[in-house]
Formats: structure tokens, C-alpha cells, sequence
């Protein structure tokens, strides 16, 4: 049966957005994890490219606000509160807020497409710990569904990987790689959730739709020390086997594992594998993210609407059809490494 909610509540990740940030937000990130303090001021040096400022906040203030206007212009009419895991604003600050206001029940929203313990099952306990610190007026929320085959989310990258195919010759296309790359993520955590598998739906149904059946699935941003099995190839060895191999003269890329171009996106592909092409001879073409487009904010009010139906319209393509709404109680369970304890 539908549920009465009185708000949205739009989850993400969160991003510095000044240099003197950078480093508190990293601490954030890597608090507990088995992460080098090297690595971290590695990652530090990749946002100093871009002015110490991450373009995430931005683009979910942009995304709220097309949300808000579907929301006025065809319903539900529900306000929208927006809070992060690692920077300001912070989900106990937004819960609070939403306490004061009176709110009770809560729809969320995930800036996450696919099913794992680092994007959905994390942000639910982030969720419940900021429940508790807010106290027995903390709303209840529940989550909106993950979307990776969802046509809102699928054709604004069909249509961007449409336009690149269409800027490379008709002989040279079909020797075309279509990349798809995602978020590398420990293989413990791959063995308790659907994440891979989704994605290769998500890609196999992009691809499909632009007619091109020449396509691989990569990874980018591993972040986890080095004796820690990760989901692979990385993107950039790709890249070099594809030279060595003299396999294909163009490449088209499309980061279907992220919902907008946030910083990883920027850094892994527009500089580190944009720069990786220009040295090899290989032409890089780069396909949008769904995050700016229109299709994709209407996704969003559509998973409201069919969460408050009594006859709702599930929409997915593809073969695995919509996936659940409330996550079963050992969903993507995963414990993260620690590092040792040092007296």
C-alpha cells in the first residue's frame, strides 16, 4: 500500500567547494578506511586542478531545482530538503531541519543508480545515524528505487552517445569502442550485490539503443590499498592495451556508472584519460552524463509518483525489470576494511 510522505529528501555525496575545505572533506571520506594518508594528498592535488572546488554541489543544486520545478508543474507538490554523507549540507543538519519543520515521512532520493554497499546500503546507515542524532522527531524515510534501467536514465546517454558516434565516419564507426566506465569497487563488495551486473544491463541497453554493438565495460577511481583485490581493467590500461593492440583509432566514453560529471569524472577521464589518448594517437571522444538532462529530473518525479500510486507505472527496460523498493534486511551487506589498531 502507498504511504503518506510530506518531503523528499535528496541524498548525496558531497564535495569541497573551496581549497581550504578539500582536505577536512577528504578526512571525511577516508575516516576509518585502510587509505595511506599519501593517497589522500594525492587525491587533495586533483581537486587543487580545479580550484579546490567540486563541481557535485552545483550540479545536484541544478538537479534539485529542475526536480522542484516537475514537482510545481505536475505533482506531487512536496518540498525538497538535500542532504550529504561527506560535506556540507550534512544529513543530520538536513534531518534536523526537516524535524523542525515538521516533517515526518520522507522519500529519498540516491544519487546512485546501482545497487551496492557504497551506494545504497552506506547511505541508509548514514541515514539511520543521523536519525539518531536528531532524536524521536527525526522523520522516517524511505528510499526510491535504484534506476540503472530506468528510460529517464537511459535514453539523455543514448542520445549523447548518438551525437559522438555521429561526429566519426561511416568506415571508422564500426572499429569504434564504446567505453563504458564506472566506479571500481573491492570485489568482497561486488559478491553481495548486484552492482556489475546492473551495469552491464545499463550498458547493453545504452548500447542497443545507439545501435552499436562494439562495447566493454572499465573501471576508474580505485581508491583502496593495493594488496585489496578491486573490479578491473582500469580505464587508462585499457586505453594502453587498445595501442598496443591497434584495435580501434577512435573511442568513444561514456561514465555510466555516475548520474553527472562530478570530480572523478572530470579528473579520471577529461584530464588523466583524455591526456593517456592525445599521447597514444587514439581519439577520445566524450559522452554526456544523464544528470543535465530533462528526461532525467522527470525520472526522478516519476519514481515519486509511483511510489505514492495505488496502480503505479514501474517503468524499466531490459530484461530484469524494476528493481525493489525496500531493501531486503542483508542487501549489499559488506564490512569494510579497517585499518590496524595501533596502541
Amino acid at each position: 500500500m502507498p504511504e503518506n510522505y510530506d518531503a523528499i529528501l535528496f541524498v548525496s555525496f558531497g564535495g569541497p567547494e573551496g581549497p581550504d575545505e578539500v582536505i577536512p572533506f577528504l578526512e571525511n571520506v577516508l575516516r576509518g578506511k585502510n587509505i595511506p594518508r599519501a593517497r589522500m594528498l594525492e587525491v587533495a592535488e586533483h581537486y587543487k586542478q580545479f580550484d579546490g572546488m567540486s563541481p557535485i554541489n552545483e550540479q545536484n543544486r541544478q538537479l534539485i531545482t529542475a526536480l522542484e520545478t516537475e514537482l510545481a508543474a505536475h505533482g506531487p507538490v512536496l518540498p525538497v530538503y538535500w542532504g550529504n554523507r561527506n560535506w556540507h549540507p550534512l544529513l543530520p543538519e538536513t534531518l534536523q531541519q526537516m524535524a523542525d519543520d515538521g516533517i515526518q515521512r520522507a522519500l529519498a532520493f540516491f544519487t546512485s543508480a546501482y545497487s551496492s554497499y557504497s551506494g545504497c546500503r552506506q547511505y541508509h546507515e548514514d541515514i539511520a545515524r543521523a536519525q539518531q542524532q536528531v532524536g524521536p522527531t527525526a522523520p522516517a524515510i524511505d528510499k526510491l528505487r535504484v534506476f540503472f534501467n530506468h528510460p529517464g536514465f537511459i535514453k539523455p546517454m543514448v542520445e549523447s552517445v548518438s551525437q559522438c558516434l555521429d561526429k566519426i565516419t561511416n568506415i571508422e564507426r564500426g572499429e569504434t569502442l564504446l567505453l563504458f566506465t564506472a566506479h571500481s569497487i573491492p570485489l568482497a563488495m561486488v559478491k553481495t550485490c548486484q552492482y556489475v551486473v546492473q551495469l552491464e544491463e545499463a550498458c547493453r541497453l545504452v548500447a542497443a539503443g545507439a545501435s552499436h554493438s562494439q562495447w566493454e565495460l572499465v573501471y576508474q577511481s580505485r581508491s583502496g590499498p593495493p594488496q585489496q583485490p578491486w573490479l578491473e581493467p582500469d580505464i587508462c590500461d585499457r586505453i594502453h592495451q587498445l595501442h598496443e593492440q591497434r584495435a580501434s583509432k577512435n573511442i568513444v566514453v561514456l561514465p555510466i556508472g555516475f548520474i553527472s560529471d562530478h570530480l572523478e569524472v572530470l579528473y579520471d577521464i577529461d584530464i588523466e584519460a583524455h591526456q593517456l589518448c592525445e599521447q597514444l594517437g587514439i581519439k577520445m571522444y566524450r559522452a554526456a552524463t544523464a544528470g543535465e538532462h530533462p528526461r532525467f529530473a522527470q525520472m526522478i518525479r516519476e519514481l515519486i509518483t509511483e511510489r505514492i500510486s495505488d496502480s503505479p507505472l514501474r517503468q524499466a527496460l531490459g530484461e530484469l525489470g524494476p528493481s525493489h523498493d525496500a531493501c531486503p534486511s542483508d542487501c549489499c551487506a559488506y564490512t569494510p576494511q579497517r585499518p590496524p589498531r595501533t596502541n
